[in-house]
């Protein structure tokens, strides 16, 4: 169903990073884009056909932007959290990945990932796939079939350290031109390639500097992991000691990009987050897997203090749920126990965390031309929200501010609170 008007209360935040509240609006569409935001706009003699008026109770905000997602992993949530990163790479996540050159598993799992992450509010994802180029190509179609706005990375991977997961350099680069020139092929608006090196002990070098030469001849996404572990640090220092740092592994190569997502980074050096600025790479900060992989604690202040654009990611199924929301609530905790730990630490807010999974994500994903709030022009990726919905874990025993309302949801909401999705004015839940 695709709607040209919504009526009622809006929260957004506008690209001053500011929180914006307002109890009555009408957000005219057209064509799935926002024509017109008026505020207070009075008689409304629309089309009821085509017109959402919202409910007593109900509220819009933007749709959710998880910046760092493994769709092939989702058959683990919940598994695996007695081990930290690298182990846990072998013991169960590698093994799993194996399984996705059976394209009738990808099958199952990919559209149970899709229609899930959906249903939990995600209107945009960037996904990694598998090495296998049908299965990631099952990925983008099952993405584009349930109106999912998406990034879809086939992974490449050629070392041999990998348990036996790995593919040869020649194939790995010929299988992800392929991919990306099929994914184009699908000529969906809401689906892109993105080029996708796992991390750099699981790419050499010259994989590493191929794909980087793609992604400029191509102008399209990248998204590799940083920094997430020390053991993995110390690796990657080991295997790549002729170079500075972890980021200059990759800035050498040509993978530190404007369009680049680089996920974790929670140990990254004042000397790395200058080279990460320079070159207007995002990061996408994943409290949940962090905590479960007992990986650390990422100060999200200090990368924004180096003028580096942070997104939320779930990390599934590092992460132990495919929910924004609860990332949100995760990040909020991290941020408190570092305030803990350094005196006069100002942890993050309620109003932080909801701009990083809108707005913050649009620019860490290089589509906040696109995306993240409310600014005519951008097209209507949004939800609706009831924290009064059947089966909510919220009780209303109380008359609530519409910033009230927002802080419930982001501390005790979940999916139950979602009444509808919309992705590009197309109601896909």
């Amino acid at each position: 169903m695709k709607i040209e008007h919504i009526v009622g209360p809006v929260i957004h935040t506008t690209s001053d990073r500011k929180l914006v509240i307002h109890d009555n609006v009408r957000i005219d569409l057209k064509d799935g884009k926002i024509e017109r935001f008026t505020i207070n706009p009075g008689e409304n003699n629309l089309n009821k056909e085509t017109t959402r008026y919202l409910k007593n109770g109900e509220f819009l905000i933007p749709g959710l932007i998880d910046g760092h997602i493994h769709a092939v992993q989702f058959p683990n949530l919940g598994i695996g959290y007695d081990k930290c990163l690298l182990d846990w790479l072998d013991a169960y996540t590698f093994p799993l990945e194996k399984k996705y050159s059976d394209t009738k598993f990808a099958e199952k799992v990919f559209d149970a990932v899709v229609r899930r992450t959906l249903k939990m509010g995600t209107t945009t994802a960037c996904y990694y796939a598998s090495i296998h180029e049908e299965a990631s190509l099952i990925l983008a179609k099952k993405a584009i079939e349930h109106g999912q706005r998406a990034l879809v990375g086939k992974v490449n991977m050629n070392s041999s350290k990998c348990n036996g997961y790995s593919e040869s350099c020649e194939n790995s680069m010929s299988v992800t031109e392929a991919f990306i020139n099929k994914v184009q092929k699908l000529n969906s608006p809401l689906i892109q390639p993105v080029i996708t090196p796992r991390f750099a002990l699981s790419c050499d070098m010259k994989l590493m500097k191929l794909l980087g030469d793609l992604a400029k001849k191509k102008n399209i996404h990248i998204q590799t992991h940083i920094s997430e572990n020390k053991d993995e640090v110390l690796a990657v220092r080991e295997a790549y000691n002729e170079h500075k740092h972890y980021a200059d592994v990759y800035d050498v190569a040509g993978l530190l990009t404007d369009k680049t997502v680089l996920a974790h980074g929670v140990y990254l050096t004042d000397s790395e987050l200058e080279v990460i600025s320079k070159q207007k790479t995002a990061v996408i900060h994943c409290p949940a897997s962090n905590t479960c992989l007992k990986s650390g604690l990422c100060d999200v202040r200090r990368l924004q203090a180096a003028n580096v654009k942070v997104g939320l990611g779930t990390d599934v199924s590092g992460g132990n749920f495919p929910s924004i929301l609860d990332v949100m609530r995760a990040a909020l905790q991290v941020s408190a126990h570092l305030s803990f730990i350094h005196d006069s630490y100002k942890p993050l807010t309620y109003e932080d965390v909801f701009c990083l999974a809108t707005l913050g994500g649009a620019e860490a994903l290089a589509l906040s031309d696109k995306v993240g709030n409310f600014e005519v022009g951008k097209e209507f990726d949004a939800l609706v929200i009831d924290l009064d919905s059947p089966n909510s874990v919220l009780d209303n025993l109380q008359s609530y501010t519409l910033q009230e309302k927002l802080q419930r949801l982001i501390y005790s909401g979940d999916d139950r609170n979602i009444m509808e999705v919309y992705v590009s004015g197309q109601r896909v839940v």
